[in-house]
């Protein structure tokens, strides 16, 4: 195997997390929504409504711009709002919620393993970001400080693909100017570390939940891709 060169990491759930505990929960959710009738309603009712909306979501491809995101997320909270009619959302209301998740940078937040052992990495590998995101997440690296750390940031909506398609992958190890066997990838999803390894980039899956990280551990024995509970784990492999 080549020397690594190269250290190519998801985002969402493998260096950061959203700061309510839900993606589409913003920071400034319970402002709008009123908790208490949220709280109310039926959890498959919600999950019903989350679901519609991501749907529609993910239909939309192509999105280069905060203010085509925006026109998304506006369209996203319609759906969600029509199906829980008890919340009695307002367009305002609808509106102001969207521009929370899609202005508000610090809608995520950075796991302490990523603030301590990205910096390190940076001084020793090329680093980049391959992540099924909106063009809103520059800005919570921006306003972190963080893209000072990264070479190359890839976002799924800004190219028109997601992963595991090899065009996430490949735009990322030329921009890094890096051959698949110089390079490693960390994902919290089997399939996108099935993506890829699939063109070549040795692949570790974050299982941040300690028994579901001794569960996969042992189902990956004698298999290609490797399992950690950390990036500090990572650090053990490079």
């Amino acid at each position: 195997m080549s020397k690594i060169k190269a250290v190519l990491f998801d985002s969402g759930r493998v260096l950061n997390g959203p700061v309510t505990g839900h993606w589409f929960i913003t920071p400034k959710f319970w402002d709008y929504v009123d908790k208490t009738v949220f709280e109310s309603i039926e959890s498959s009712k919600i999950h019903f409504a989350f679901r519609k909306a991501d749907e529609y979501i993910n239909t939309q491809k192509l999105i280069t711009t905060k203010e085509f995101e925006l026109e998304c997320f506006i369209k996203f909270y319609e759906i969600f709002s029509n199906s829980l009619p008890e919340l009695k959302l307002t367009n305002d209301k609808i509106n102001l919620i969207a521009n929370d998740l899609v202005y508000n940078p610090d809608k995520y937040v950075f796991y302490e393993d990523a603030l301590k052992v990205i910096p390190e990495l940076s001084k020793r590998y090329k680093l980049g970001i391959v992540s099924d995101a909106w063009p809103s997440l520059l800005d919570v690296y921006d306003k972190n400080n963080f893209t000072q750390y990264f070479d190359s940031i890839i976002i799924s909506s800004i190219i028109g693909t997601s992963k595991p398609d090899s065009t996430m992958y490949v735009t990322a190890l030329k921009e890094l100017d890096v051959s698949p066997d110089e390079a490693i990838f960390i994902d919290d999803s089997f399939k996108n570390c099935l993506g890829a390894e699939a063109v070549g980039i040795q692949s570790y899956w974050l299982c941040r939940d300690k028994k579901q990280y001794i569960l996969n551990k042992i189902k990956s024995i004698g298999k290609k891709y490797r399992v950690v509970n950390s990036l500090y784990d990572l650090k053990k492999y490079l």
